[in-house]
């Protein structure tokens, strides 16, 4: 409803938002207005220019939280001027950080859960970074203990998300990031031996690669990395990015062994903004001891209150995705995380099915086993459209899913993959798949021909 009441000299006087002065005028877009204005209509007006988003909850190529508990979001206002970073002002919000940390050492079986070592982040993507830079020092301080020149360090993945990419490059390491072979969606045991040498400060193993949904076989390469130091002598250290896979395995893939029950696992990252099920803006990560995060790395600051040590890319953040992390962990315990995540993969695999039945699509990832979502590409024999028509076609009802190729080499092999996630309902997945229905129809009697669609944006 646009009428506001807005009191004036005359308390009978009404003024519509959208007939105001201010409204009336085209406001400045790239600097600041000479003047203040009633604060009800420039929310209105930015608001406004928020519609033009897409809807988040129809965005099934992100990874990201897209709905949260009503409490969750009051618990974020109530937050909004804690700063996380500062532990004496705020000395319970960085309690509640503390504990966050050991619960999920204990979820991730750490061997010292109580007293183990690990922090908040704004995202995965920095607890990454810190996992690796951990690692360049460690590798660093090992070869100088040893006498033995430092040359350029590397770092062995299989197929990344960008922020390792950025890593590297932002702290002048070489990636090499093991092309895929034959059918392979992942770095494999048998890939290790050609790419490792005594410059490799670590290998980073995927528990849910971006591209596909897939795990990453953490113990079988935690074993060929036991093998290769037997043979070699290199001990090369093995971090988990488990972006995604770190809060969904524990809970419904309790049987599979990826975490600190593997002694070689030295750190792991996560993030809590996605299958965490928290806002935007919050992600961990967790080493296995103190020792595995070389004390260089941390800084003890007195200027704000008190004394601080802080291990962290960035410094003043707000605290409220971190609240909201530990209510989720009191309002749903291991019971309601592993119900919400079996309800995701079940709705993933229901999907896969359903779409399978279409018979034009070769599934990649059937839902199960890692991640909840569906990975497929086109049959040989679909002529009238490519993936990226269809996530254009679709995207005319909101649907936004990435389609994109797969990392090398296997780059001329074209996937759609759609995400699963909390608030992603069988009756909305349902409505998906009937546009997709719709859509493919639509290209079976309009054709298109010399497609010009190309990638879609997909958020790791």
């Amino acid at each position: 409803m646009s009428l506001h009441a807005v009191k004036g000299k005359n308390s009978s006087e009404f003024i519509d938002i959208y007939a105001s002065t201010d409204s009336d005028a085209k406001l400045p877009k790239y600097k600041m207005p000479d003047d203040s204005s009633d604060p009800r209509i420039i929310y209105s007006v930015v608001r406004d220019e928020l519609l033009l988003d897409g809807n988040s909850r129809q965005n099934l190529a992100t990874f990201c939280t897209t709905w949260v508990e009503d409490e969750v979001k009051q618990l974020m206002t109530d937050s909004v001027d804690k700063n996380m970073i500062d532990k004496d002002e705020y000395p319970q919000t960085a309690e509640i950080e503390s504990r966050c940390v050991h619960i999920i050492a204990d979820l991730w079986n750490s061997p010292q859960a109580q007293e183990t070592i690990g922090c908040s982040t704004t995202g995965s993507s920095e607890a990454a970074m810190l996992g690796g830079l951990a690692m360049k020092w460690r590798w660093r301080k090992n070869r100088e203990k040893q006498g033995k020149e430092t040359g350029k360090p590397n770092l062995v993945t299989g197929p990344v998300q960008v922020c390792w990419e950025k890593f590297a490059r932002y702290f002048d390491v070489e990636l090499r990031q093991i092309p895929l072979e034959g059918d392979a969606l992942g770095m494999q045991p048998s890939d290790l031996r050609k790419y490792c040498d005594e410059n490799t400060i670590g290998v980073v193993a995927t528990l849910g690669v971006t591209f596909t949904g897939i795990y990453e076989p953490v113990a079988e390469l935690a074993k060929e990395l036991d093998a290769i130091q037997r043979d070699t002598g290199l001990d090369i250290p093995l971090h988990v990015d488990g972006a995604s896979g770190g809060f969904i395995a524990p809970f419904i893939q309790p049987e599979l062994v990826w975490d600190f029950r593997i002694e070689r696992v030295k750190s792991i990252n996560s993030s809590g903004h996605k299958y965490g099920l928290s806002p935007l803006g919050v992600g961990w990560v967790v080493w296995r001891s103190k020792e595995d995060l070389p004390e260089e790395l941390v800084f003890n600051v007195d200027y704000l209150g008190g004394n601080m040590p802080t291990f962290a890319l960035n410094f003043s953040r707000p605290g409220g995705q971190i609240i909201a992390q530990y209510y989720n962990f009191l309002r749903l315990g291991r019971a309601g995380y592993t119900k919400i995540q079996q309800a995701c993969a079940d709705t993933a695999q229901w999907l896969a099915d359903e779409l399978n039945k279409l018979g034009i699509f070769d599934l990649v990832y059937d839902g199960r086993g890692a991640l909840p979502a569906v990975a497929y590409k086109l049959k040989p024999g679909v002529t009238q459209f490519n993936l990226y028509d269809l996530s254009d076609r679709i995207r005319t009802r909101g649907w936004l899913i990435a389609s994109y190729p797969l990392p090398a080499d296997r780059e001329k092999t074209v996937v759609q993959r759609i995400m699963i996630r909390h608030g992603v309902s069988r009756d909305l997945a349902a409505l998906l798949l009937d546009d997709i229905k719709r859509a493919i129809d639509h290209f079976r009697q309009n054709p298109v021909v010399n497609s010009t669609a190309k990638a879609t944006f997909h958020h790791g």
